[in-house]
């Protein structure tokens, strides 16, 4: 199984694996609080729950953040209620971007999103415009340093993966959302270190530009993603190949 890993190429580009790790881990204790919140805090009894402590054990979060995120979430210890929000906007070139907000103040969180977007030269979009673009499907991420695409498709296949690639040093599985849990466990089960496991948003159809304008839409994504209340970002750009955002 191969092909080109555009979102690892994307991840890979932006060096999502060692950067800004407080602001991720900051990012996965709200996920996991409010899964907890909505759900209760029992992993067992709350799909949701469950699929965000896959995603920061995946980011090596240390378990006593975890079990702390739930607390909060259950009301055992302090926490801040957030809301949920889901922008769809248009970056330059026409390029789609999906931006999932988890917030305690949505007004603050809609201007700040507003204010990126036109300072970058972007726009709000009509509910389901840029949606529409995109699937739902599980993400793995391996060091392709530490180990070769051969050694983790074994186990990977075994658990249900949809496909393995190696691509810009990285070692992606791909599943569909219902087989995430078990690839990842399957891996698990082979000790594999994962660098992340998520369910993204993947697009179906990509926007190629040339590097200026991707680098504009790229720079636009990466302010988006510094902001507090931001949670995740989606875009369709077909990064080019060799890319490096500034």
């Amino acid at each position: 199984m191969s092909g080109h890993s555009k979102w690892a190429t994307i991840k890979h580009a932006k060096g999502a694996a060692d950067a800004k790790r407080g602001q991720m881990f900051t990012k996965l204790i709200k996920e996991i609080s409010i899964a907890a919140r909505m759900g209760g805090g029992s992993p067992e009894g709350n799909p949701r729950l469950r699929t965000a402590i896959i995603k920061a054990r995946g980011a090596n979060m240390p378990k006593d953040n975890i079990d702390r995120a739930i607390k909060k979430g259950t009301g055992e210890l302090e926490g801040v209620n957030y809301e949920e929000l889901t922008y769809e906007a248009y970056a330059g070139g026409g390029v789609g971007v999906l931006i999932e907000v988890l917030t305690d103040n949505k007004n603050r969180a809609a201007a700040d999103v507003r204010n990126i977007l036109t300072r970058s030269g972007g726009e709000l979009a009509k509910a389901g415009s840029v949606s529409r673009l995109f699937k739902r499907q599980g993400i793995v991420t391996l060091d392709g340093e530490k180990y070769t695409e051969d050694q983790v498709m074994e186990a990977a296949i075994d658990g249900g993966a949809e496909d393995v690639a190696l691509s810009d040093g990285i070692v992606e599985v791909t599943t569909s959302p219902e087989d995430f849990e078990t690839v990842v466990e399957a891996l698990n089960a082979k000790n594999f270190e994962t660098m992340s496991a998520e369910i993204s948003m993947v697009a179906d159809v990509e926007v190629n530009l040339d590097n200026e304008a991707a680098a504009k839409v790229m720079k636009m994504v990466d302010k988006l993603e510094e902001n507090d209340d931001v949670q995740n970002v989606y875009h369709n750009l077909a990064v080019p190949e060799g890319f490096e955002s500034e």
